[in-house]
């Protein structure tokens, strides 16, 4: 793979690209652009923004993921939590509606797309680690019910907004009396289309002999049909004369390219959103972007997907769009549908344009409450109760990180959540590692393995303490595990020697160094030789740069049985000692 290639993985599929290949990749583009288009509508309207953003978002992010991505069939456009993420940072800055507000949402953009081109750059994607599994699924089911929750005035009919649970439900609670029930009739009646749909349609076509392949492809165009439909009730029986509200008029034609005006107080106030969009999508992406990957034996980069994205969010603020990522639920239609390479994106970047372009008008008698059932239908999919329950059953502690990540979400806002979950996991992480778990170890009779004294019937001698510590050492336990030798020692008058298995250490900082030298001079105080056994190479590496291995007491041993077998003048007495 030449340098080339790797920063432009397009060189690389575009030389076997053939005949077959483009008719996988034609016919998947059809099938996500019929499903793109209802969705980008919807998602432009949870973010605040125009309907027609959500197309212009859905046009050159493609075209540039299809040119910089790894994955072969990765879907970006607009999702449903960067929506939400992006109403949230943007509605801080400016009101709805606005062209600041519009301004404010390409900048937001510009800024994310930068920040991922930068961490590709610098090969940050790591960074993404520190979101665990249970702080981005609590994350997700928070932004789940949030936006079930956002959309419900549109389903009702009446005035509604804010950010958090609390600043929904409290207005929507007085406003009973006012449902518009032609309103609500749509709502209700797209809801439970859409959920049949979603279950029970595509047994139904299999049953009338309908291919399963293709009676999936129905299924997942239903919201299609849903927009066919009202869109045809709306504009026969004039319900926007009868209080129903409509998307209204969307400009028709492709979108302006260009920078956006800003200022350096509107970049200032966006980088903290702009980052927390930028990781977050980029966690949602790459998962989605390996799981495909691995069915068909391909992998990704993930360094390279950071200037994927990076650059597919460019290009969105560049054309007038807003924050864009993989999302779930197209990815798995193109790859279903046969997607083979990112030219299935462009080709439905070509179908978008086309929409944009000569379907528009028809848009416009579309009711807003089909898109929020849309939306609603999409979200709650997200929503995960069984994940809650199982990280209750398995960690408390993980459990404590994803219960703030949703109350927080839900109470404050997706920002605050995200960093609230993220500041929890690593404190749990070093409360958890400040105090590792260290075991006295003796050998299994007939083997040369030693295990922990509490689990198993072991040999051991009473001059001998041989202590396993199961963690690296870093400045959050090194205190810890002086003080517990000291009092390991201390219990044990009849201690000569102490070997510290260091079979599960694989670093050691400045910190644990200075402390594993105090406990050498401890040691030696007390007449106690100090060795080490099993260290792994790379600790050891760093450890022979130092002057400790010349201040050590002791010895560093190559095995743990070594280590007896030198210290006790050939092996263990063959007895058991009772557990401490």
């Amino acid at each position: 793979m030449t340098r080339l290639s790797k920063i432009f993985p397009v060189l690389q599929w575009s030389k076997v690209y053939d005949a077959t290949t483009l008719t996988g990749d034609l016919l998947a583009a059809v099938i996500v652009t019929v499903m793109l288009i209802p969705q980008s509508l919807a998602y432009a309207m949870l973010a605040g923004l125009p309907a027609e953003v959500g197309l212009y978002a859905s046009i050159l992010p493609l075209v540039a993921y299809a040119i910089f991505g790894t994955s072969r069939t990765l879907a970006v456009g607009p999702v449903a939590i960067v929506s939400l993420m992006t109403a949230s940072a943007v509605g801080e800055f400016a009101a709805g509606g606005t062209l600041d507000y519009l301004t404010a949402a390409t900048v937001l953009a510009l800024l994310s797309g930068g920040m991922l081109v930068l961490m590709g750059i610098f090969r940050l994607g790591f960074l993404a680690n520190f979101l665990s599994h249970p702080v981005i699924s609590g994350f997700i089911t928070a932004s789940g019910l949030l936006i079930a929750a956002s959309q419900l005035r549109h389903i009702l009919g009446v005035p509604g907004g804010g950010n958090t649970v609390p600043e929904i439900v409290g207005p929507l609670s007085g406003q009973l009396a006012a449902i518009n029930p032609v309103t609500f009739a749509i709502g209700t009646g797209v809801l439970s289309f859409l959920f049949f749909a979603r279950k029970h349609l595509k047994p139904l076509l299999v049953a009338i002999r309908i291919p399963a392949r293709p009676a999936d492809m129905m299924t997942k165009a239903a919201p299609i049909l849903a927009v066919g439909v009202t869109v045809a009730l709306a504009t026969g029986l004039n319900l926007g004369a009868r209080g129903v509200a409509l998307v209204g008029e969307i400009p028709q034609g492709l979108p302006a390219f260009g920078v956006p005006a800003f200022s350096v107080d509107l970049v200032s106030a966006l980088l903290v959103p702009a980052f927390l969009i930028s990781v977050v999508g980029f966690v949602e992406s790459v998962s989605v972007g390996q799981t495909l990957a691995a069915k068909r034996r391909q992998r990704i980069d993930p360094d390279q997907e950071l200037i994927g994205l990076g650059a597919a969010n460019i290009a969105a603020g560049l054309s007038s769009g807003y924050p864009v990522t993989g999302g779930f639920a197209r990815s798995v239609v193109n790859f279903d549908a046969g997607a083979q390479t990112p030219a299935a994106g462009v080709f439905t970047a070509v179908g978008i344009a086309l929409a944009a372009l000569f379907l528009t008008p028809l848009l416009a008698s579309l009711p807003q409450a089909t898109l929020a059932a849309t939306i609603i239908v999409a979200v709650l999919s997200l929503v995960d109760f069984g994940a809650v329950r199982r990280v209750f059953a398995y960690s408390k502690s993980d459990f404590a990180a994803m219960a703030a990540t949703i109350l927080v979400t839900l109470g404050w806002g997706v920002e605050l959540g995200v960093i609230a979950g993220v500041a929890l996991s690593l404190l749990l992480h070093l409360y958890r590692t400040s105090k590792p778990h260290i075991a006295i170890v003796g050998q299994v009779p007939g083997t040369e393995h030693y295990r922990n004294v509490e689990r198993h019937p072991v040999l051991t001698a009473p001059e001998l303490l041989s202590i396993r510590v199961d963690e690296s050492l870093y400045f959050a336990n090194s205190r810890f595990l002086e003080d517990t030798i000291a009092t390991y020692v201390a219990e044990r008058p009849d201690v000569r020697h102490v070997i510290l298995m260091c079979s599960a250490v694989n670093a050691i900082d400045a910190s644990a160094l200075e402390s594993l030298e105090e406990i050498n001079r401890r040691l030696t105080d007390a007449g106690i030789g100090f060795h080490l056994s099993e260290v792994k190479g790379p600790v050891m590496d760093r450890l022979e740069i130092t002057r400790f291995l010349q201040h050590l007491n002791g010895n560093v041993f190559l095995s743990q049985h070594e280590a007896v077998n030198t210290l006790t003048s050939g092996g263990l007495p063959a007895m058991s000692v009772p557990k401490p």
